[in-house]
């Protein structure tokens, strides 16, 4: 390779593309990226399927992806850029720390995590390792991981009755939405609750938020 062109690939800029559907975080990430001479903010999206035209037009070194935007999901954007382009190097950027999305984004594709909470710390370096081919999972977000392949999922049917739950429903009501008898409604409750190791209900509905069962209010 000539010198020249040895040159311009060092001092290539790590194109950075941001999806995500609040201003002041894409502002934020933009206005921290052009303080670092070896990366650069080529744009941004609103939406999922923003996300998805702008991978197509931009073709980004690292895209940081919300999980929660307006029409198509993070994660299902994740899954809808990779069918196109195998090698797209995404992590996952997001307020919350449950490790059901967390494995449902990496199942995905994710090859990193980033917690907006930790922008100010973490950014820099995660754009620069998940660019080097490292994965990028914080240590909290592994662990957790690792706890949920030790216990047992909650089936879709359980999710169902957890989020009514989660709502003040009694069993009763719970089984007339469903249309299910109040003795079935009590015996996936105690299983959720074996599931998660709670002390009761209201227990395993916080366990759940945590984890990423139910979305945080």
């Amino acid at each position: 390779m000539a010198l020249s062109s040895l040159l311009m690939v060092t001092r290539a800029k790590i194109r950075v593309l941001c999806a995500d559907d609040h201003p002041l975080v894409h502002d934020g990430i933009a206005f921290a990226l052009q303080f670092q001479k070896d990366m650069e903010f080529v744009g941004h999206a609103s939406s999922g399927q923003e996300a998805l035209e702008q991978f197509r037009k931009l073709r980004p070194d690292v895209t940081l992806m919300d999980l929660q935007m307006p029409g198509m999901g993070g994660i299902e954007t994740i899954e809808a850029i990779r069918a196109e382009f195998p090698r797209a190097r995404i992590v996952i950027l997001t307020t919350y720390s449950g490790d059901v999305r967390a494995a449902r984004a990496v199942s995905a594709g994710a090859v990193g995590y980033l917690l907006k909470s930790s922008l100010r710390t973490d950014l820099v370096r995660t754009i620069r390792d998940v660019h080097q081919g490292f994965r990028c999972i914080p240590a909290e977000i592994a662990e957790s991981l690792a706890q949920r392949f030790e216990c047992d999922d909650l089936t879709e049917r359980e999710i169902q009755i957890l989020r009514l739950v989660a709502k003040g429903s009694s069993n009763k009501i719970v089984g007339d939405h469903l249309s299910i008898t109040e003795e079935t409604v009590k015996t996936h409750m105690k299983n959720v609750i074996s599931k998660l190791r709670a002390s009761d209900r209201t227990h395993a509905v916080q366990i759940a938020m945590q984890r990423g069962f139910l979305a945080l209010p």
